[in-house]
């Protein structure tokens, strides 16, 4: 899928140097919306593990992970991840995403967060998408309710960001209503 110049498509080992460079970009933006990071995070070798990681996750069917890519150079400019995805009777995920903020304005995110619930009820047979945001950041709270994310509830020191637990508002999107499969 190409949005205004940007691919999403599924991560893959060689994504580990173009995505310690973002990082490293957008570090102090993103600062007060992560955790604490350690340096090596912020390395080829770190992100090469971290893609190792999420790639396990993946083939254990816990996680999908995307990056996006600037169409014309294959330089990632963000990513979306759809994890901690549970079967059953919750046959829910959690998303997370976030984009560099030279690429920011451009319903970029809006429009990655609808091909990952697009995905997780067409192709994995979700219910549920579920994210959190800190109560400040208006910004994710707008897409997430671009994408039709509903508010649900606040978690009282819900992820250690930035340093400290900090609070989180609480977003769902309902996909369908069918039983979940057998």
């Amino acid at each position: 899928m190409i949005i205004d110049g940007v691919e999403m498509r599924a991560l893959a080992p060689g994504d580990a140097a173009g995505l310690a460079g973002a990082f490293a970009r957008n570090r102090a933006y993103m600062a007060p919306f992560e955790p604490v990071r350690p340096e090596d995070f912020y390395t080829e070798r770190g992100q090469r593990a971290r893609i190792e990681g999420m790639l396990a996750e993946r083939d254990a069917g816990r996680m999908v992970p995307y990056v996006l890519a600037d169409a014309a150079t294959g330089a990632p400019v963000g990513a979306i991840n759809l994890g901690s995805i549970a079967r059953g009777p919750l046959c829910s995920g959690g998303v997370g995403y976030w984009v560099d903020r030279a690429w920011h304005g451009r319903g970029l995110a809006t429009a990655a967060l609808e091909e990952v619930c697009r995905a997780a009820r067409d192709d994995l047979g979700l219910h549920r998408v579920e994210a959190g945001t800190l109560l400040d950041n208006a910004a994710s709270q707008r897409v997430l309710l671009k994408a039709g994310f509903e508010p649900y509830g606040v978690a009282p020191r819900y992820l250690h960001i930035n340093g400290a637990w900090r609070d989180h508002r609480l977003f769902q999107r309902l996909l369908h209503d069918d039983p979940p499969a057998p």
